[in-house]
Formats: structure tokens, C-alpha cells, sequence
């Protein structure tokens, strides 16, 4: 299935800050190294006591941090009511869409005719604009770069696709500062369950009358993260044209023949002698035993140290580097590696597997090893013990 996506962005700020005289709010974002940094970090400790100050008494003013002026008069802003005109605003442009619904995709032809050319693929619960109807059961269509004719009876508009849209769009928080911490309760008093690293996105699974915060999902738990430092978004995903897919396709094979050059190469040098494991499932095998001999070394946010300590992307980076195939040091950045294989149940071992903030490898048996929590450490776990965003495939 495609990767292309539209999102519908709720612009503006959401501003929830009580002004008074003399005192500063507390910082919802940290200035710990993002986890996209690529920083090996050795102490633990060191870094959690960091973590556990900033979270807390906010030692320092940040460029994100939310600092009271003094003022005589002071103007309240209801968060919530923004947030949900806001809301409002972004699902009028609902009532516009088409939204495919079928066994697999309906194709978007040039022509209202099953004999007119094909342009491009509008894959099940992926989403276009409606421009016009035409004779015969045909809708004029636009999505992504695609503009054609699809067949009314395989897509749903009006008032289903509002309904519709609700469900397969994809509600998104795309992290705007350095660390932002994920709280119990929708408060800067409430403790700090996770952090997330800057340009992360995380699911969301509620906002409604939450004053400013938006209740999100990551590797901890579900927490509570202020909207001050988060861009919300509606995820859809769109047609995909011919001449994209043919470009897909032949970015994800050059993409997997690099990595299987990187690895072979890695393997020469390491052993002096050509690989044994060729082919992308044994490769995967491999990277999948590989990471499992790191199982109950500890969790370090910021890290990826496969000893000393390393968060979720950093194990998956870390694995991955050992086999001469570099990747980017986020959860979110990983999401777009390799392939999509198209869900867990097509997952061979070495696959990544993504999560709202999280991201493991893939061992088989239906079971991940991953970098879960400071409290667990490396460790292996049920893939589907939470819901998976994509399994990624490199090799």
C-alpha cells in the first residue's frame, strides 16, 4: 500500500498560560539531546537525574519555556474552546471528501469508462476530494497528484464520509521542541511518565476538553502532553499516481540492494571472508539474533549504547549499524525506512515495527525484542501488545 499521505493541520496557537506577577510556569519542554541526535550516553544516572530536575523545577529558561510576564491585567485563554473551534473548522473540510472503500484499491481512471486509461490507485480507506459527479456511477475525484474518475460504488461521500473519516484518519501530534515530556494527568504538577524526542509523532486518542493538553500514546502508557509544543494534524492517505508507484517501487529495491551491499561489505571486513546469511530473510534472521543477545541492558533516553544503555530507535539504529546500514535515530524518521510490508501478519524476523513514539525489531513468533522503559530495560514483548502504526522491511 502506498505511503502518501494529506493531512489537514490545525493551525494556530493553543495557548493555555495563567499570567502572574512574579512567577514562571513550569516547562512542558525539556532541553535534554533528542532522541534524533544520535548521542551515545554512558550514564544513566547522570541523565535521569537531568531528566527528573528539568521535569520538575524547570532550573533554566529554555527558548520554548513559557515564562509570566508581569501584567495588570491578565487574559485567560480557554485552551479547550480554541482546540475544538479548531477541531470544528478542520472537520467541515469533511464533508468534501471521497473515501475509498473496497477489497483493495479502485483504480482512478482518465475517463468515466472502465475502458478509459488508469492514472493511479485509491487504496481501501485512502481518501480523495469530490469535484464533480458524472453519468454511468462515476465520481471526479482529486487526491495527491491524481485527478480522474472513480466508481461511485466503491468509495462513500456526504455524510458516511464525515462519519468515515473520523475513523480512518489518523489523529497526529508532531512533537515542535528538543524533549517533551508526556505527563500522567493533563498537568505540569503531574509526574512525568516518558519523554519524546523533537519532529516524533505521536497518535492521539483524546482531546476534548483537556484545557490545552491532548492525551497521546507512547511506550509507557497513555500520558498527557501540552498542545504549547505540539502540532496537531489529521492523517489521511491518498491515490497513489502510476508513475509513483513505479518510483516507489524503485526507490524500496535500490534502498534494500544498498543495505544488502552495506551489510555485505560489514560482514567482509568483520570476518575476512565473504557472508554466509544472503537474501533478505536470512539477513533478517540474523539482525533479529543479533538483538536479542542485548536483552535486560538497560533503557537510557537519548542513548544507543547496546551495553551501557540506548532508547527504542537508538536499539534499532544501533542493531541495524552493526550491520553496516545506517539509519536515523527517531521512531518517527524509522516509520519511513525501508518498505512497508503490510502489517504484522506479512513480518519476518528483522522487520521494524512501529508504534505510536516506540519502534522494535521484529523476532518472529509473533513477539518483538525492543529498548521498552527505563524500569525494563531491552527486553521482548508481544508485537501486538500495543497498536502498530507499520512493520518496515530493510533487508
Amino acid at each position: 500500500m502506498s505511503n502518501r499521505k494529506m493531512k489537514f493541520t490545525a493551525f494556530g496557537m493553543l495557548a493555555a498560560a495563567v499570567m502572574i506577577s512574579n512567577m514562571s510556569l513550569t516547562a512542558e519542554a525539556g532541553i535534554l539531546p533528542s532522541a534524533g541526535a544520535g548521542n551515545t550516553l554512558n550514564k544513566p544516572v547522570e541523565i535521569t537525574q537531568v531528566a527528573v530536575a528539568d521535569a520538575t523545577v524547570a532550573p533554566q529558561t529554555t527558548a520554548t519555556e513559557v515564562v509570566a510576564e508581569q501584567a495588570d491585567d491578565v487574559t485567560v485563554v480557554d485552551a479547550a474552546a480554541a482546540l475544538a473551534q479548531e477541531r470544528a473548522e478542520e472537520e467541515k473540510q469533511f464533508a468534501n471528501l471521497v473515501i475509498a472503500q473496497c477489497n483493495d484499491y479502485v483504480n482512478v481512471r482518465q475517463e468515466p469508462s472502465e475502458e478509459a486509461e488508469i492514472l493511479g490507485k485509491l487504496y481501501d480507506e485512502s481518501v480523495g476530494e469530490f469535484v464533480s459527479e458524472a453519468e454511468g456511477g462515476w465520481y471526479e475525484i482529486t487526491s495527491g497528484s491524481v485527478t480522474g474518475y472513480v466508481k461511485a460504488e466503491y468509495v462513500v461521500t456526504g455524510e458516511d464520509a464525515i462519519a468515515l473519516a473520523k475513523e480512518v484518519g489518523k489523529r497526529i501530534a508532531t512533537v515542535t521542541t528538543t524533549t517533551l515530556f508526556v505527563r500522567e494527568e493533563p498537568t505540569t504538577e503531574s509526574s512525568t511518565i516518558g519523554m519524546v524526542p523533537i519532529e516524533d509523532e505521536l497518535t492521539v486518542t483524546e482531546e476534548e476538553g483537556l484545557d490545552g493538553w491532548v492525551k497521546v500514546s507512547v511506550e509507557e502508557g497513555e500520558g498527557y502532553v501540552s498542545t504549547e509544543f505540539v502540532t496537531l494534524s489529521t492523517e489521511f492517505v491518498k491515490a497513489e499516481s502510476k508513475a509513483e508507484e513505479e518510483a516507489r517501487k524503485k526507490k524500496e529495491e535500490d534502498a534494500r540492494s544498498a543495505a544488502n551491499a552495506a551489510a555485505d561489505k560489514k560482514s567482509s571486513e568483520s570476518s575476512g571472508s565473504a557472508p554466509v546469511a544472503s537474501g533478505g530473510s536470512g539477513r533478517g534472521s540474523a539482525v533479529a539474533n543479533f538483538a536479542l543477545q542485548f536483552v535486560g541492558n538497560p533503557y537510557v533516553y537519548g542513548g544507543s549504547s547496546l551495553t551501557n544503555g540506548t532508547d527504542c530507535s537508538g536499539f534499532v539504529m544501533a542493531v541495524y549499524a552493526n550491520f553496516g546500514v545506517g539509519l536515523p535515530h527517531s521512531s518517527g524518521a524509522q516509520r519511513g525506512c525501508g518498505y512497508d510490508v503490510g502489517g504484522i501478519g506479512n513480518a519476518q524476523p528483522g522487520d521494524i515495527v512501529c508504534y505510536s513514539g516506540h519502534v522494535g525489531i521484529y523476532i518472529g513468533g509473533g513477539q518483538i525484542v525492543h529498548a521498552s522503559t527505563a524500569a525494563t530495560g531491552i527486553k521482548v514483548s508481544n508485537a501486538n501488545y500495543r497498536s502498530i502504526l507499520s512493520v518496515r522491511r530493510i533487508f
